[in-house]
């Protein structure tokens, strides 16, 4: 999990960046041994092992010189808020070191170490992978599913009046079934107050603690493995990039019941979204969208064709499961890199059904003819040129021979395309999530380096002179604590009002960057990410201390985009 939170730490990515805060620090220390004291517990975190240069004495002599300043009230409160403006000095001070380098939105950022020599095949999801989608997209499925609760479902009429919010909802987010609620829950299952919205207002944090007696998810009601609500479990997880706009739906529904003091099933209310949701893409409804004005909805088609070109030219297989109908895979794939297409790979597999394609052993493939006609004849080999539907895993491997650790695997859902691969089959899996664009964006800005690094050093601060019990010295932390929360809601609103990071709950990752950090070997933005490295690169996640583990040697950064490539 910590390299799961490289891009959003490593704020110091080249050596000279490093070498100036360095000698920042080390001036701190010479200055003032408290003053180092707290520098080591704030910015160890932001600046990797700078925080090992200050000594563990400089901690004692800091409570040794505030315990003898605080036998008077005045003294003590004075020699607090000294320290605070002190801190607050240098953390500012150190912000254009910060902030003179920049994350690279273009990085491929490892959870486990990986080398691309080691990767003989190369495999790919299609939807959101290689074809990606414009924001008109979300827009379409969100009508026509609204649509469908009118004329088949028998919604009222007055649900057409609302529209698409774009912004509204992150993706990963749980959905309470039986209680309508939609919320960002953490890596250690706890909610995130200010995150948990009843249609489209955010509930208080009074009454969530009172609904889950605290703030803690319970295991058994959480999404099952693959983040659905079954078997028992009153909470879904919308892991897919596609359910966003279903997201977004079900809190307006919601949002137009409540307003109208409507009695309803919030179950009922889910199954119905959740149907007209599916009737959208297995009715065809979509994809003949799609295909009717593709130059509208498809965009980056340049990017992954050239991702597939330079993979064939270096002899590299290459195959492709998805999930959509051929037809609709054919006229994106045309548009994207031609009508040769299907001679860049090696396998194509069409109406896959994954994740059952991953588990159940029992389908076997069928040949589909340029026409769409499906044959009978049983397949004996998987041949270059042809297109299949359906099968299973087992059989893909029993028929082609990739198996292990020589095939990577690309898609966009964590749960989908790459959790069963990784514990069952021991492939290699890279996710693609477009938000890391944005998220990194915002995180190189100077305001949010600014944020969270006053807040890193706050939370030191308040830390350190936490253990000081006199009334005069509590009022000062109290009113630190306090300053604290206030600037927690502003981080989250920097990523989006209602839910924050896609990654983050405050200081914890989210359950989605959990998973993310299992199941996926590598992860980035998008497929054309891969043209910055050559196949001979190796991917290693940053060792980030555990929380028992003092840093030994300086932070180490992402290896970034090889710009003197030529491969």
């Amino acid at each position: 999990m910590a390299a799961l939170s490289a891009h959003l730490t490593c704020l110091l990515t080249h050596r000279a960046s490093l070498q100036k805060t360095t000698r920042l620090c080390c001036h701190v220390l010479k200055a003032s041994h408290h003053r180092a004291c707290v520098w080591k517990r704030n910015f160890g975190a932001v600046y990797g092992g700078l925080g090992e240069l200050l000594s563990r004495q400089a901690s004692s002599q800091l409570r040794t010189t505030y315990s003898s300043s605080s036998t008077k009230s005045n003294s003590s409160s004075e020699s607090l808020w000294s320290l605070y403006n002190e801190t607050k000095k240098h953390t500012e001070d150190a912000i254009p070191s910060i902030t003179s380098t920049s994350v690279d939105p273009n990085t491929i950022f490892a959870n486990n170490e990986m080398s691309l020599r080691d990767i003989e095949i190369y495999g790919f999801d299609y939807d959101y992978t290689l074809a990606f989608y414009s924001s008109h997209l979300h827009t379409l499925i969100f009508n026509i599913a609204r649509d469908i609760l009118i004329t088949k479902h028998r919604y009222p009429e007055g649900i057409k009046n609302y529209e698409y919010i774009p912004d509204f909802a992150v993706r990963g987010l749980h959905y309470d079934v039986q209680k309508a609620l939609l919320m960002k829950i953490d890596a250690f299952h706890y909610i995130q107050l200010g995150t948990v919205y009843r249609g489209l207002h955010a509930v208080p944090d009074e009454e969530v603690i009172a609904m889950y007696e605290g703030c803690h998810v319970p295991l058994e009601i959480m999404s099952d493995f693959y983040g659905k609500s079954s078997h028992g479990h009153s909470m879904k997880q919308f892991m897919d990039i596609f359910s966003m706009p279903e997201m977004t739906l079900l809190s307006c529904v919601n949002d137009f019941f409540m307003k109208h003091n409507i009695d309803y099933e919030p179950v009922h209310l889910y199954k119905d979204v959740k149907e007209a949701i599916r009737d959208v893409h297995v009715k065809g409804i979509m994809y003949r969208a799609v295909e009717a004005d593709i130059g509208k909805y498809i965009c980056y088609g340049e990017q992954s064709q050239a991702v597939l070109k330079k993979l064939s030219e270096h002899g590299k297989k290459m195959f492709l499961i998805t999930n959509s109908p051929f037809d609709f895979v054919d006229r994106g794939m045309n548009y994207i890199v031609g009508r040769d297409w299907r001679d860049l790979f090696d396998v194509v597999i069409v109406q896959a059904d994954k994740p059952s394609f991953f588990n159940d052993r029992r389908k076997p493939f069928r040949r589909v003819t340029d026409k769409d006609a499906l044959l009978w004849d049983r397949i004996h080999r998987l041949e270059k040129g042809q297109i299949y539907k359906q099968g299973n895993l087992y059989e893909f491997l029993r028929l082609t021979g990739w198996s292990g650790s020589k095939v990577l695997y690309f898609g966009d859902h964590i749960y989908s395309d790459l959790a069963d691969l990784t514990l069952k089959h021991g492939w290699r899996t890279g996710a693609i999530i477009p938000e890391l664009r944005k998220e990194i964006k915002i995180m190189n800005t100077e305001q949010y380096a600014h944020m969270m690094s006053w807040m890193q050093a706050l939370t030191g601060l308040i830390e350190e002179m936490q253990v000081y019990r006199d009334a005069a010295s509590q009022s000062v932390v109290e009113e630190w604590i306090r300053e604290r929360e206030a600037m927690r809601p502003h981080t989250k609103d920097m990523f989006n009002p209602q839910f924050g990071s896609l990654f983050r709950t405050y200081h914890n990752p989210t359950y989605f960057s959990r998973r993310l950090s299992r199941f996926a070997d590598i992860y980035m933005a998008s497929i054309s990410c891969l043209l910055n490295y050559d196949f001979q690169h190796t991917f290693f996640p940053r060792r980030t201390p555990l929380q028992h583990e003092s840093s030994i040697c300086p932070g180490r950064a992402p290896s970034g985009p090889d710009r003197s490539s030529s491969s």
